[in-house]
């Protein structure tokens, strides 16, 4: 119902109100005033006023004042006394009713309380007011209403502050709202939405109004404000930052590869990774390896192996008796090749053994198959003999030209019938120590690694320095012009032809050594490598680093001479050994070995990474203290490569100085270089 201000008090009466007033109301006159005095119905003159509106604790907001309303039944008049003083009737706004329901006169008053008054007692006592009906049997009072000024200040007491936790810790985040009447009822937000504590348990509201994340998730990660408000205003805090990261775990283990040797002592390694969980948003990071390597022991394959042959049946009808023998001795297992040849052997007999059970024709027809028989082989003897005749006449068409296999490279002819060079193929090398008593293809050589020792032995012993060492094999005459011939063909054109360090020979099935001196660098040719037959001119070289620039990347660096053996592309039976220095600390947990070869196209690439080497390459390494050990099956360009995987990785060097004699002046000079620990390297040095 709208209010009027100031003293203007507007009275309704319906029709019905006024014939009932009239009926129970009388009037007196007196001068020029009149006073109008009501009296109640003899029916209810016994009743006490009650309150059926009583007026409410109202906030002024901002200069907005605020309506206090009283209502009673039945009275005769209602006031308003606040802070004990009463208000002006004037003030009053009076609305009479009757109650339908019990035809009782109700009365309604209402009065405005504006800032000003309540600022008026501003550090006394709450301002209040209530109302007090009077009727004919007595007077009623209201309840208190208290009327207050509404604010809420800017600055929070406690802000929320930013949090780094771990998945699945509890985080508190704290907030005092701001001071405010009435109370502000304060909010959380994360990312500027509303957190409902009801559709997602894992918050929860303190009654101080702090926010509780029970269990944080990667999902909890944002920025939160705690937000207070009332009927004044709304207040927003400054933002958390909650940052929820996650450790990382590592995974289980992998099963153990298979054993890298497929006879004797070889490696099998398992892995793991950080990803259970993988670190996320600054998580620390797994410790720990990732690889583990063990040492195995695999079973070697087991050949089969044939018994001794049975005695001869006796001679059947059809003239033939037989013998048989079994593959037990041993028995092939674990992998190993099943007995080569035949189990069972047939053979005619036509003595008085055999049943005589032919007759007459059939006796002439058995033998003219014999002398039929007889006559074709005797014509394949005849053939065979002159084909051995020709090839003992011209024993150079045997000589194997290298150059169908190295697009061009010319081979030396050798005439055996030569006296004074016949001992170059006959000399038998000396093979009685473990070294050079190897037999079988490289795949084997990687099983029995334990079985061969690489110090001792006149094959392996350290190189002499002298001049260039040939064994088993004819050294060249004329050295530069071998060197100048190979250099010629398209593929050598990048080869040295420094004849200091290059060794050069030529070679049959009896095998040999080439060395060259003073550098720690020698190839070893074993008997059968090169087929029978066959002859090849060999040369062993060293590459200076200079002219042959080797591409490394990252943290790797050369750790041997470049070393070129050929020609390439020769047929080997047998695996060779080429011997060169290196000048690491030779601990593979320090360094990734790599083995580089070559190409045709003469680009590089990896062939080999020692530790970690394949039954089916045809290349395995030995590194020793100062030596490496390389069996191929393949001749090329070769050099070793190291990569260190830690601070831990020690590379040797050699700090050379040179200075003059005798010095007639006061000036002295002296030159420092720092190269690596290999005997090749000081040797170039030498010669440059």
């Amino acid at each position: 119902m709208p209010l009027l201000p100031g003293p203007f008090v507007r009275r309704r009466f319906s029709a019905a109100l006024l014939a009932l007033w009239l009926m129970f109301a009388g009037f007196t006159c007196s001068g020029s005033e009149h006073t109008a005095t009501a009296t109640l119905p003899a029916a209810f003159s016994d009743l006490l006023p009650h309150f059926l509106v009583e007026p409410e604790d109202e906030y002024i907001v901002k200069n907005k004042p605020v309506t206090l309303t009283c209502r009673s039944t039945p009275a005769t008049q209602i006031y308003f006394k606040c802070i004990g003083e009463w208000v002006h009737q004037d003030d009053h706004l009076i609305e009479r009713t009757i109650d339908p329901a019990t035809a009782l006169p109700v009365m309604q008053v209402t009065i405005d309380i504006t800032r000003q008054q309540v600022e008026k007692i501003f550090g006394l006592d709450e301002y209040w007011c209530q109302c007090v009906a009077w009727s004919t049997t007595g007077t009623q009072k209201s309840q208190k209403a208290y009327i207050r000024i509404a604010y809420l200040r800017k600055n929070f007491e406690v802000e929320p502050q930013g949090k780094e936790v771990a998945l699945d810790q509890e985080v508190l985040l704290r907030c005092l709202p701001p001071e405010g009447v009435p109370q502000a009822e304060v909010e959380w937000q994360r990312n500027e939405d509303l957190i409902d504590p009801a559709s997602d348990p894992n918050f929860f509201i303190t009654a101080d109004h702090n926010l509780v994340i029970r269990k944080a998730r990667l999902a909890d990660t944002g920025n939160y404000t705690c937000v207070a408000k009332n009927i004044v205003a709304r207040r927003k805090s400054n933002s958390a930052t909650v940052l929820v990261y996650v450790n990382g775990g590592w995974s289980t283990w992998t099963t153990w590869s298979s054993c890298s040797a497929v006879c004797g002592r070889g490696w099998q390694k398992r892995s793991r990774s950080c990803t259970n969980p993988t670190p996320l948003n600054g998580g620390t990071s797994c410790e720990g390896q990732n690889v583990q390597k063990s040492a195995c022991v695999a079973t070697c394959p087991v050949d089969g192996g044939w018994s001794e042959w049975s005695k001869w049946s006796a001679c059947g009808a059809d003239c033939s008796m037989w013998r048989s023998r079994e593959c037990t001795q041993p028995s092939p297992g674990t992998g190993g090749k099943d007995c080569q040849g035949l189990d069972l052997q047939s053979l005619n007999c036509t003595s008085e053994q055999c049943p005589q059970t032919v007759s007459g024709a059939e006796d002439v027809a058995l033998y003219v198959g014999m002398v039929a028989v007889a006559l074709c082989l005797t014509l394949l003897l005849i053939v065979v003999v002159m084909v051995y005749r020709r090839k003992k006449e011209g024993l150079d068409a045997d000589v194997a030209d290298s150059s169908i296999l190295t697009t061009g490279f010319q081979p030396m002819g050798i005439k055996p019938s030569k006296p004074e060079n016949s001992h170059l193929l006959t000399i038998q090398p000396d093979l009685t120590t473990t070294t050079t008593s190897y037999q079988g293809t490289l795949r084997s050589r990687h099983d029995a690694t334990g079985k061969f020792s690489m110090t001792n032995g006149p094959l392996l012993d350290p190189l002499p320095n002298g001049s260039h060492t040939l064994h088993n094999g004819k050294l060249n005459a004329d050295p530069a012009e071998f060197v100048s011939r190979l250099s010629s063909q398209s593929y050598f054109k990048t080869l040295p032809r420094d004849v200091a360090n290059t060794s050069y020979g030529t070679f049959n099935f009896l095998g040999g050594r080439l060395t060259i001196p003073s550098t720690g660098i020698s190839l070893l040719i074993p008997p059968e490598a090169i087929p029978r037959g066959k002859i090849y001119e060999i040369y062993l070289t060293v590459q200076r680093k200079e002219d042959l620039r080797l591409p490394l990347a990252g943290c790797q660096t050369l750790l041997s001479p470049v070393v070129s053996c050929g020609p390439p592309g020769v047929l080997l039976s047998r695996p060779v050994i080429l011997s060169m220095d290196h000048c690491s600390d030779a601990c593979l947990d320090n360094w990734a070995v790599r083995l580089k070869k070559q190409n045709y196209e003469g680009a590089w690439e990896d062939v080999l990474l020692m530790g970690e080497e394949l039954v089916a390459e045809p290349y395995y390494c030995q590194l020793e203290a100062e030596t490496c050990r390389l069996f191929s099956e393949q001749l090329g360009t070769f050099a070793v490569v190291g990569e260190s995987l830690h601070m831990g990785a020690a590379k040797r060097l050699r700090l050379v100085l040179f200075s003059d004699a005798y010095c007639s002046t006061l000036e002295y000079n002296i030159r420092v270089y720092c190269m690596d620990d290999t005997q090749d390297v000081f040797k170039l040095f030498l010669f440059i």
